[in-house]
């Protein structure tokens, strides 16, 4: 099939992109790589009668360091993601889920912010940007503010992003000391979304007790989630391979499962609990406990 018929608009700047998507409404889509707006129009999910290609916005892609936390602009590839400098030393987790999404094609054309502002609930950077407690900018005709992820993902291809809001930019926090980060995946074999996808970062205190769990869990439910229970019962134990895999059984506590003709509800629930205990393991070897 084809798109409904469209105009096409590819403003400059940021803040002429605010003024078109507050002007069109809910008539008007905004378009970063295009891997989930345009599949989605072309089988008729999706009839904007107005387009807004931010792909020549300037200032919207870059990844640097400020004040201890490492800012990536929304139009950032996976592949610049992946192969960034700064973040394999800072902020590894990225670099990591990066190489987990997709293919080369997709890797080099989708964005970060595009992915995280669509929402899909078997994408890979939501599970990251949770397990690392990120923080999104978006930019109105309002004005602009920073989002906790904790309060952006609502439901199936749901944000509280308000119409006419562009996001623009996500901060991360760098790996602290003593502190280790993995992202482990259960990729589907035809399109390479997750069925399951962890993100993990421990932190361990001096003596080798973990003094800080993070597990952002994607492929499981309507949207990504923290597991809040797992991190409750590892925080304060020590790393043990039976203290995760104990802690990784509440992996999906509280959650309604996602069930479909790859995976039933019950397999996406073990495969939960198996990701997680894993990506619990690598992050702590690498945060240098045993």
């Amino acid at each position: 099939m084809i798109p409904e018929s469209f105009e096409y608009h590819v403003p400059k700047t940021v803040d002429e992109a605010a003024r078109m998507a507050a002007e069109f409404a809910d008539d008007g889509k905004v378009l970063a790589g295009g891997h989930s707006l345009i599949p989605m129009m072309k089988l008729r999910l999706a009839s904007p009668k107005h387009l807004i290609d931010l792909g020549r916005v300037e200032g919207l892609k870059y990844i640097r360091e400020a004040d201890g936390k490492i800012e990536i602009g929304a139009l950032t590839t996976h592949f610049q993601a992946e192969y960034a400098t700064l973040l394999k030393e800072k902020c590894p987790l990225l670099p990591e889920t990066a190489r987990a999404i997709g293919d080369v094609q997709v890797r080099n054309k989708g964005t970060i912010g595009g992915s995280l502002a669509h929402a899909d609930p078997a994408a890979d950077w939501p599970a990251a940007a949770l397990a690392l407690d990120a923080e999104l900018k978006t930019v109105s005709t309002s004005g602009e503010r920073w989002i906790p992820v904790s309060e952006f993902f609502v439901d199936l291809l749901t944000t509280s992003m308000n119409p006419g809001e562009i996001l623009t930019a996500i901060r991360f926090p760098a790996l602290p000391v003593r502190s280790g980060d993995a992202y482990a995946k259960h990729a589907h074999p035809a399109s390479g979304f997750a069925v399951v996808g962890v993100a993990a970062r421990v932190t361990l205190d001096e003596k080798g007790i973990v003094e800080k769990a993070r597990v952002g869990v994607t492929g499981v439910s309507s949207k990504a989630y923290r597991a809040s229970s797992v991190e409750a019962a590892i925080t304060g134990k020590a790393p043990s391979s039976k203290n995760l895999d104990t802690a990784s059984l509440h992996a999906v506590d509280g959650i309604d499962l996602n069930g479909d003709l790859y995976a039933s509800a019950e397999y996406r629930g073990h495969l939960a609990k198996v990701y997680t205990a894993r990506a619990l393991a690598l992050a702590v070897e690498r945060a240098g406990g045993k």
